[in-house]
């Protein structure tokens, strides 16, 4: 069977839950071959993914404010699931999820998916980076691999598809954070920045020019720089975890909802 890894993943937290996923099934012959789909990938053309019917999907996102990243829902919806089965993960920091299961089950089931499962795991939070911190750790690693091992019993089995996820429908309102990294003193200009950054909003010619309404705050561009010199005000790099100390001081534990 060939899987389909559908992914949004700026900082690559929500990329190694799909790979522990992916290749704990593959490795149980349950998957032949794994083709990944990055929607962080501005340049790429979503709509040429044509899923058949007898293929799997893994789509997986992280929880931007209790939802589906925009841009992810936005570059999800043109892809053809032709009633493939999909496994739905959303991938937070250590906060909550809240709405973002269901809204990405609405998502995929307007792409013709077959929502089979659903998983939420954290990993390090992407602006706290405190949170979350070394996750998915080691216990985390043998909880997704059981999860993954239960999913594929229930589609060799062949049981049922209806899944009742966690979350709210309407959902809740979207945060509009604009946190806008700027580059500091050690940059060099390099632009690997501006080049994946997933929505375009670092000028090339000038990368010390982001434009503000289309930065989404995924931190991609402070991950990939190799000299550490993009981040975000240090006001806001202090305010932001203060305000979430309260609702992450507990570890939270990864869910299956199948």
């Amino acid at each position: 069977m060939k899987g389909y890894i559908i992914l949004f993943s700026p900082t690559g937290g929500t990329e190694k839950v799909a790979q522990i996923l992916s290749q704990e099934m593959k490795t149980a012959g349950f998957l032949d071959e794994i083709v990944k789909v990055d929607l962080c990938d501005r340049n790429f053309d979503f709509k040429s993914v044509d899923i058949k019917a007898e293929d799997f999907a893994l789509i997986a996102v992280p929880s931007y404010g209790g939802r589906v990243p925009a841009l992810a829902a936005e570059r999800l919806a043109l892809v053809k699931g032709n009633g493939a089965r999909a496994v739905l993960v959303c991938v937070y920091g250590n906060r909550d999820f809240d709405d973002t299961l269901v809204e990405l089950q609405d998502i995929a089931h307007a792409c013709g998916f077959v929502s089979t499962a659903a998983i939420s795991a954290v990993a390090r939070h992407s602006i706290a980076n405190q949170y979350g911190a070394g996750r998915p750790d080691d216990a985390d690693v043998q909880v997704l691999k059981e999860y993954a091992g239960r999913i594929m019993e229930k589609v060799r089995e062949g049981y049922g598809s209806d899944l009742h996820i966690i979350g709210n429908r309407p959902y809740k309102k979207g945060m509009d954070m604009h946190l806008a990294p700027k580059a500091g003193n050690k940059c060099t200009e390099c632009g690997l920045c501006a080049d994946v950054c997933p929505a375009g909003a670092i000028d090339k010619n000038n990368i010390r020019n982001t434009d503000k309404q289309k930065c989404i705050s995924c931190m991609r561009c402070v991950a990939v720089c190799p000299h550490k010199a993009r981040d975000i005000n240090g006001v806001l790099k202090f305010l932001v975890p203060l305000a979430l100390k309260k609702s992450c001081k507990e570890r939270k534990e990864n869910q299956l909802f199948i």
